[in-house]
């Protein structure tokens, strides 16, 4: 069929505008100042630079389009430095690049990896997300480790409100004290800014008449400053470690503060969790008491954290705490005891802490409610109930611990029900409870879902590791419960031959456990 003149004219517009497209978007790629490598072009790229940046990503990741464009952007601007400091993405979901995130250990997406001295040296990029934050911590970790601050506008450029600088004030440049600041700056570069200079007058805060050596720790909370003049090294990265911590950690939306909250989780220290909404009259008065008490018990290796309850979502959650308890307050002790002051008042802080540390407070268990009825043949096990139906009842007991979300567990539901029916005679219980929803007691330790434990009924406990099946699971039981399946009665006549044939299959079994 012949085409009109029309339909000649739109084909040809779409194909004009389809390879306008085609051309911009080479345009753009060409333009972009992130350079693309993969498994076949990185060793020789990376081999090219002292110092390149390389993001690992997916085209997926939600996260890493957030990124892309402030990546890009720093990447314009540190193209232009001198030296440049180029910036590269790989692929991290694509099959070619697996060796490549299997050698600098990606475990999500975006991973960002600095590399030096052409491939030699990784390490982990810790800086901000922004375009502006990306390139200012670059150039930091770019150049010297520790930055010569010869005027007041070099202290003014170094120390900022926003995040931690570490100043060394010295004499000279050469000895012991100015060589073990360098070290440790070199160390820690990835985790602080560092400088160094003659004249303390130029920088902000403090006594300025104080001669060196000494080490300034300027920070955006608290007193703003901390001053330290030993200069071993342990003791100086211990100073800079619990210097650059606030009294109080503010869980928040603030992206500056989530280095801080990292460091909080991640501490061995006691941690006291104050939860409030942020839109509260009394917010400042909570804030207050907290820094008090923060300052009272700041060596007794206790941390404080003020949690805005709508960011910080996912420690409710994970803890098992309810919107009805706030404000809330909970101390979670080194071995994972939880302990909980519900609709607490601000002139009560202080007095709470005190009765924890007395000894005097009950530990809080993360529990579902009991259900009302149980009467299913696999029981339902949770927090509070965990006593009655495990430790207590005098019985055998089959636990499993799930998740909800996990499939295995799904597929084994049927399994654990068959058994229950099977043995509802025998003094057995078949249980489950939901690994997610409740504290699991330290005694048993989880490290998949889902996960099986026998107690048995004279209380030793022991890990299902087998294959999970009606028979296997069984035997396991049978196995282990207590008291041992009695053994048939026989005459006199017969023992001695039943032995021999018995003898065998004991052994067998002793070689099995």
């Amino acid at each position: 069929m012949a085409m009109s003149k029309l339909s000649i004219a739109l084909l040809l517009l779409g194909t004009i505008l389809l390879c306008s497209s085609s051309v911009k978007s080479e345009v753009e790629e060409e333009a972009s100042a992130v350079v693309v490598l993969d498994n076949t072009n990185f060793t020789e790229e990376v081999g090219k630079h002292d110092f390149i940046v390389v993001e690992f990503y997916a085209p997926w990741c939600g996260h890493c389009k957030k990124l892309a464009p402030e990546y890009e952007k720093a990447a314009q601007v540190l193209s232009k430095h001198d030296p440049p400091i180029i910036l590269a993405k790989v692929d991290g979901s694509d099959k070619i690049n697996k060796p490549l995130t299997d050698k600098f250990n990606v475990k999500g997406f975006p991973t960002i990896k600095i590399i030096k001295s052409k491939g030699e040296v990784e390490q982990e990029y810790k800086g901000p997300r922004q375009s502006d934050g990306i390139v200012k911590y670059l150039k930091t970790q770019a150049g010297p480790a520790s930055i010569e601050i010869k005027s007041a506008e070099d202290a003014k450029s170094l120390v900022d409100d926003k995040s931690i600088s570490i100043v060394g004030v010295f004499p000279e440049f050469s000895g012991t004290e100015f060589d073990n600041f360098i070290a440790l700056s070199e160390k820690l570069r990835s985790d602080y800014t560092f400088g160094h200079t003659k004249d303390p007058k130029i920088l902000p805060h403090g006594d300025s008449s104080v001669d060196g050596p000494f080490v300034r720790l300027f920070k955006p909370f608290d007193e703003l400053f901390s001053d330290f003049q030993e200069f071993e090294v342990d003791e100086l990265e211990k100073f800079i470690e619990e210097a650059s911590m606030p009294l109080v950690v503010i869980f928040d939306s603030d992206e500056s503060n989530r280095p801080f909250i990292l460091r909080f989780f991640r501490s061995p220290n006691v941690k006291a969790m104050f939860f409030t909404s942020f839109q509260s009259d009394k917010l400042e008065d909570y804030k207050t008491e907290l820094h008090k008490a923060a300052v009272e018990y700041k060596s007794k290796n206790i941390s404080f954290l003020l949690g805005d309850p709508i960011t910080s979502q996912g420690a409710f959650q994970f803890y098992g705490l309810r919107d009805t308890w706030l404000p809330l307050f909970m101390i979670q002790d080194k071995t994972n005891r939880k302990y909980l002051g519900k609709n607490v008042e601000p002139d009560q802080i202080s007095f709470w802490i005190k009765e924890y540390m007395d000894g005097t407070l009950t530990p809080y268990k993360k529990s579902q409610p009991i259900p009302e009825t149980n009467d299913k043949p696999v029981k339902i096990v949770v927090g509070d109930s965990f006593s009655d139906i495990v430790y207590e009842s005098g019985k055998n007991v089959l636990l499993e611990f799930y998740a909800p979300w996990c499939k295995h567990c799904t597929k084994l539901d049927p399994i654990l029900e068959e058994i229950a029916i099977a043995l509802q005679n025998e003094n057995i219980v078949i249980a489950k409870m939901d690994a997610t929803l409740n504290d699991v007691p330290d005694e048993f330790e989880l490290s998949e879902f889902p996960t099986l434990y026998f107690f048995s009924a004279d209380k030793k406990v022991k890990v299902f590791k087998g294959g999970r099946t009606v028979e296997s699971i069984t035997n396991f039981i049978k196995k282990h419960k207590f008291p041992p399946t009695a053994e048939p009665e026989v005459t006199t006549e017969a023992e001695a031959e039943i032995e021999k044939v018995a003898q065998p299959k004991a052994e067998t079994v002793k070689d099995e456990l």
